[in-house]
């Protein structure tokens, strides 16, 4: 139906007769003659009509479908923002494929439709170019990685989406049994498992691009569906796999962006990150590294920031430069970050006319103020912000306020891309109210040997052999050493609180297949929606899914999820239960 797309014709086709399709972008009418901006994803094409096409161009409107016959000429006023602005197409014949109703947003790179609207009608908003630039950049991204992979001679292996029901850290969406009633698969929430028996099979390079579910709540960067690049190899160090997967990242960048990423990644221990940054995905991009001021108030008297000294305590300070003119209510904003992150408070001082200045500093000693504004190595107009409590509660706050003043006020480099390897994570996590420990990342995840003697003990302070790489504040992958051995992997169900017969209910052939000759192996998984997201610089994954859920977990346009007919509820032997009013 075509001789050419309308992003490909250019000077050196004129007087060439083409036949071109698409959509109508936009029509113009100037007195006898009319032009109409055909477009299809590679581009628009200027179409001229003269006054014999009058009848027939009338009643065209934007999105209709139509067919030209025409010769290609060079424009008189061209458009340098057009790829074929050079060119035009004088049309010979025209021909409405299909018509089209008034849409209910833009088809264009701007809109002015809300998400609400977007995502109702995804299919319209999908043509609008940069929705389709993205795309097409992600189905790049994809296949990039696949050549690479493919070049280190890694084995592309599906697994299942049906599977059996394991802790993995988020609730699993359970699928009920037709065949066995009461019984239900689990969609899985990563192929953890699966990939894991692929190296006890044999395979060594495993890698799969593969859809994982988690039944957890959204946001800007998370889907309860999403695509994984999940990579497990076989007698590889962590070090090997984390250069593998650079050159990966090196790979893409390049190929993708024609942009040179640097190798080795920098990188730092959990540990380091949190005193540091106050996160364990930390944004580079920018400074406002944090301070830490324990000498300094070791010996203080004033109660607050007594509160951060001793063993899991910390007192931590940022200096913001430039900004000691802060209003109240730019304070008050702060103090509300801190307790939304579990904070009690913040301490804020402004370092004006060449000394320290502040309503808290009249609860400090002389050589506390000196030791503080040598410390800081305050200049003229600096803001300092202080807290001070639990390690992980005051440096997750202070962080928080990291990124909320880098956005603010403008601080970072956003043509940057700053990656970072995390290591040396913490092994498990301690939930208070539950009274026991959490994998921090998965209950495959195998102890540093120099930590093993730490499980029975003191679990809090085994360090896992995990590695995140970070991307401009993301997590872009995450991955460890798995556990090889029957008697390590027990062990870590019994710390995590499972019972023997619990451990053989959900975890009996795995356990067995130990026995049959594990190699040492490990491996990696990265979010291809979210990498796709920051190549594109984006702010929300939804922006590069083609039918992603919204943020309350619906699908407007297809009206999902939706109830089941009676009949099929009674094939599956289910019965609905209402949910109890809020208010009973």
């Amino acid at each position: 139906m075509k001789t050419h797309n309308n992003g490909e014709l250019r000077i050196t086709h004129v007087n060439e007769e083409v036949r071109l399709v698409g959509w109508v972008a936009k029509k113009r009418n100037l007195g006898s003659m009319a032009f109409i901006d055909l477009r299809d994803r590679y581009g628009k094409t200027q179409l001229v009509f003269d006054e014999t096409f009058h009848d027939q161009v009338h009643d065209v409107r934007s999105e209709y479908v139509i067919s030209v016959l025409g010769k290609v000429v060079e424009r008189q006023s061209k458009n340098p923002d057009m790829l074929t602005g050079d060119i035009e197409i004088v049309v010979e014949k025209l021909e409405v494929i299909n018509t089209a109703k008034t849409t209910p947003l833009i088809i264009d790179n701007e809109t002015d439709a809300l998400e609400a609207v977007r995502m109702k009608y995804r299919y319209l908003d999908l043509r609008r170019p940069n929705m389709q630039a993205n795309l097409i950049q992600r189905s790049k991204i994809a296949s990039v990685i696949r050549r690479f992979l493919d070049e280190q001679d890694f084995v592309d292996i599906e697994t299942p989406v049906l599977g059996k029901s394991t802790p993995e850290g988020a609730r699993d969406y359970l699928v009920p049994s037709r065949n066995y009633p009461g019984e239900f698969y689990a969609l899985p929430q990563s192929p953890q498992i699966y990939k894991q028996l692929l190296m006890i099979s044999g395979f060594e390079r495993y890698y799969q691009i593969a859809k994982c579910f988690r039944d957890e709540d959204l946001r800007a960067d998370r889907q309860m569906e999403f695509t994984q690049v999940d990579i497990e190899t076989s007698f590889l160090s962590d070090r090997q796999i984390q250069a593998m997967t650079e050159e990966m990242m090196q790979k893409v960048f390049k190929e993708v962006l024609d942009r040179d990423i640097t190798a080795p990644f920098k990188r730092m221990t959990w540990s380091e990150a949190m005193h540091t940054y106050g996160t364990d995905k930390p944004d580079t991009r920018f400074g406002l590294e944090f301070h830490d001021l324990g000498e300094v108030f070791a010996n203080t008297d004033f109660k607050v920031l007594q509160s951060g000294l001793g063993e899991g305590k910390v007192i931590k300070a940022i200096v913001v430069p430039n900004y000691a003119s802060i209003t109240r209510k730019g304070i008050d904003k702060v103090l509300d970050i801190v307790k939304a992150h579990g904070g009690h408070g913040v301490l804020d001082m402004k370092f004006v006319e060449g000394k320290l200045d502040g309503r808290i500093l009249k609860f400090f000693s002389e050589a506390e103020i000196a030791n503080l504004e040598s410390q800081l190595n305050l200049v003229e107009n600096d803001l300092v912000l202080a807290v001070s409590g639990d390690f992980e509660v005051s440096c997750t706050a202070l962080g928080a306020i990291r990124s909320y003043l880098a956005n603010e006020l403008e601080l970072i480099d956003h043509d940057a891309y700053n990656f970072l390897w995390v290591t040396e994570f913490p092994l498990l996590e301690y939930d208070a109210e539950e009274d026991r420990y959490f994998a921090r990342h998965h209950p495959f995840t195998r102890a540093m040997d120099e930590d093993k003697d730490l499980i029975d003990t003191e679990p809090g302070k085994v360090r896992a052999i995990a590695y995140d790489m970070i991307l401009n504040g993301y997590e872009l992958g995450g991955g460890s050493l798995r556990i090889y051995n029957n008697e390590d992997q027990t062990k870590m169900f019994e710390v995590l609180g499972f019972t023997h017969e619990e451990i053989r209910n959900q975890f009996g052939f795995f356990i067995d297949a130990f026995e049959y000759g594990t190699p040492p192996h490990g491996g990696i998984a990265f979010g291809l929606d979210r990498l796709a997201m920051l190549i594109a610089k984006e702010n929300s994954i939804r922006e590069v899914i083609a039918f992603p859920k919204n943020a309350q977990a619906k699908d407007p346009m297809m009206d999902a999820p939706s109830k089941a007919s009676d009949a099929q509820l009674a094939e599956l032997y289910l019965s609905v239960v209402k949910a109890k009013e809020e208010n009973n």
